[in-house]
């Protein structure tokens, strides 16, 4: 016990620069709530409804994070600061990082049936501050969904989302960012949707031109 608690403040410490040591860690909202959440479910999965919703209510109350006692995580979750809310079906994978103001939420069955409403998210995935991620959708492994996106529809292993609704970005899901990006937002130009329209239209231009080439080319030789 005491050596996967070691391993995880260690993973924390690999994901924030801020944190100086162990003990520091220890004192981070995201610990105390994912700790809240392992007893509340524990609780849940017993049949123990209340008291897994008042441990929820006072982890919420201590912590500004609310996670659902029904929801189930993974090794090595970090919340960077608070204000999240996480629904009663979504999963989450190990390793997975998620900033402030995030919500996984639910959609509302149109036949009022409560089945899988919130997303499963993958491994190693990172979700910048203030995104929404809503419905019960998957966000493949080391995805990225960048700051303030609103992911609707599922999302490719090793993708970045950007925007509203989110998309993905040009480069390709092969090629996806190996190292940790802080808030799941490139910084990079070439990931600026500002700059995006204008390396779409390049490219169309690219291929107008080709195929212009090769329509004079085959115009010459038709003369010859």
């Amino acid at each position: 016990m005491f050596g996967g608690l070691v391993a995880y403040l260690d993973s924390v410490k690999a994901r924030d620069p801020a944190a100086r040591s162990h003990w520091e860690v220890l004192l981070y909202p995201g610990a105390w709530a994912l700790a809240f959440h392992r007893a509340a479910h524990w609780l849940f999965r017993g049949e123990l409804y209340f008291l897994a919703r008042f441990v929820n209510h006072v982890a919420r109350f201590l912590t500004a994070i609310d996670i659902h006692p029904g929801a189930e995580i993974g090794r090595n979750f970090f919340i960077d600061h608070g204000f999240t809310v996480i629904g009663e079906t979504a999963r989450i994978g190990d390793d997975v990082t998620i900033y402030q103001c995030v919500t996984l939420g639910g959609t509302n069955p149109a036949d009022g049936v409560a089945g899988k409403r919130h997303p499963t998210i993958g491994d190693g995935v990172i979700i910048g501050s203030g995104a929404q991620v809503l419905g019960p959708i998957t966000v493949g492994a080391r995805a990225r969904i960048g700051a303030n996106s609103v992911v609707t529809k599922d999302v490719p292993e090793g993708a970045t989302m950007i925007g509203i609704p989110a998309r993905a970005t040009l480069i390709e899901a092969e090629g996806y960012q190996k190292t940790f990006m802080p808030y799941g937002t490139p910084c990079s130009e070439r990931f600026d949707p500002a700059t995006q329209q204008l390396e779409i239209l390049k490219c169309e231009v690219e291929t107008l031109r080709a195929k212009l080439a090769a329509m004079l080319g085959e115009e010459q030789r038709d003369r010859a």
